[in-house]
């Protein structure tokens, strides 16, 4: 399968929403290995280009803007009626002859705004001549701003913002303007498709963050958690595993743990992350849902800064551990809108908590000048399990957790396009 967008833009600059969603387009295409070239002006400078738009794999192709050797102005036809310049026909024509050898091998061409934007009437005309011309080429009609409202008198070539073109899907994105979509071009509801527009987290985020993606998929968690720490006893890995595996067991939520370790010296690693898995396991949590930044490409400990961008995309912390002065990767996780579970017999822990308005639970602890241990009856399963339920429940109600973990796992690029953009591929 080949695959155009004809966008007809003429610059790239960032600050235009449009130029930001076809770049997404681009990525999702590139990124499933589909052959893909983007069509516009020809007056769009090359040294605008950047980011996607320089991607090696992607054709770059400029549609002609001339007509007699003199640049194509392109005129604003908003109004549903009125009259055309005297050369638009000739003008559509000379494109529609480009856009014929432009699209001759593609099996679907994705246009964005074409068929809404009044300063595109040139085009939209042009790719209807076009497609008489290309019978075996499929459309899907991007429109990005509210429908128009459809005149009740309708002339050509004004009418070709408000009729459908054959072979063609008309999609907008979000669900509420459908309707109004399909009233628009004239043509069944069930011809019109939603596409939303998705939000790249990880575009933004630094190379080792990326890397982690790249081997362990951040985005689809219902519930993501991030521990940085030393790989010894006292930070109680095992008892974020076991919390973990017990969400799993309890709520059937997918469950996927990131421990930013380092080594230490108190305890063997491998022993140690070998423990913390088993542990895990027999909570309820598989341990193809944990992993290690060591066994990463970490081995000495994951960048600060890399630790707080995996925190802007995890939505609960748990922090168990045995000692604690203050709790400064508190304050990083909280400050990044997530859950936070604290282990409320550490005093620095229960102290920061409240500020936090934290919720707490109790494991083993280093007090003032003693240790404390805790009984659980009539199980520490059961009582995992218990507090499973409840901060599940707490997170669904959280109105930022919950926005926070929609946006990661609901609007990411892969989620748009394995379940809008791709589909419409077949249709």
């Amino acid at each position: 399968m080949r695959v155009a967008l004809l966008t007809m833009f003429n610059g790239l600059s960032p600050t235009y929403s449009l130029v930001n969603v076809v770049a997404e387009h681009l990525r999702m295409l590139l990124d499933a290995e589909i052959p893909t070239r983007i069509l516009v002006c020809e007056d769009c400078p090359d040294d605008q280009r950047y980011g996607i738009f320089t991607d090696e794999r992607l054709q770059w192709v400029k549609v002609t803007n001339r007509l007699n050797g003199q640049q194509i102005h392109w005129r604003d036809y908003s109004k549903p009626e009125g009259s055309v310049h005297d050369s638009f026909f000739e003008e559509a024509e000379v494109i529609a002859e480009d856009l014929v050898k432009r699209l001759a091998d593609v099996d679907v061409c994705i246009m964005h705004d074409i068929h809404y934007q009044g300063w595109h009437l040139v085009h939209n005309v042009a790719i209807r001549k076009a497609q008489e011309r290309l019978p075996n080429l499929r459309f899907i009609a991007v429109t990005h701003s509210i429908p128009v409202k459809r005149p009740p008198k309708l002339k050509w070539p004004f009418s070709a913002r408000y009729s459908p073109m054959p072979k063609t899907i008309y999609t907008y994105p979000t669900q509420s303007g459908i309707p109004a979509l399909a009233r628009q071009y004239n043509v069944p509801e069930g011809r019109c498709s939603v596409i939303n527009n998705s939000l790249d987290l990880l575009a933004s985020m630094s190379d080792d963050v990326k890397a982690i993606h790249k081997q362990f998929d951040l985005l689809s968690p219902d519930i993501l958690i991030i521990y940085p720490g030393r790989l010894t006893t006292g930070k109680a890995l095992e008892k974020v595993a076991a919390l973990a595996g017990a969400i799993t067991n309890k709520t059937e939520q997918v469950v996927k743990i990131v421990f930013c370790d380092f080594p230490s010296m108190d305890i063997e690693p491998e022993v140690y992350k070998n423990s913390i898995r088993k542990t895990g396991l027999d909570y309820g949590i598989d341990e193809a849902m944990i992993a290690f930044t060591s066994d990463l490409g970490y081995p000495n400990g994951f960048p600060r800064q890399a630790v707080l961008e995996l925190f802007t995309l995890s939505n609960l912390f748990v922090c168990p551990s045995f000692s604690e002065s203050f709790g400064l990767t508190v304050l990083e996780a909280a400050s990044r809108g997530n859950f936070i579970i604290l282990n409320q017999a550490v005093p620095a822990l229960e102290e920061l908590g409240k500020r936090l308005n934290s919720y707490f639970m109790r494991w083993p602890a280093r007090n003032f000048g003693f240790d404390t241990r805790e009984t659980y009856n009539p199980s520490e399963q059961a009582y995992l399990e218990e507090h499973a339920a409840k901060v599940v429940n707490l997170m669904r109600d959280n109105p930022v957790v919950h926005a926070k973990t929609v946006t990661r796992q609901r609007f990411n690029p892969s989620w748009v396009w394995h379940n809008h953009l791709e589909p419409l591929l077949d249709k």
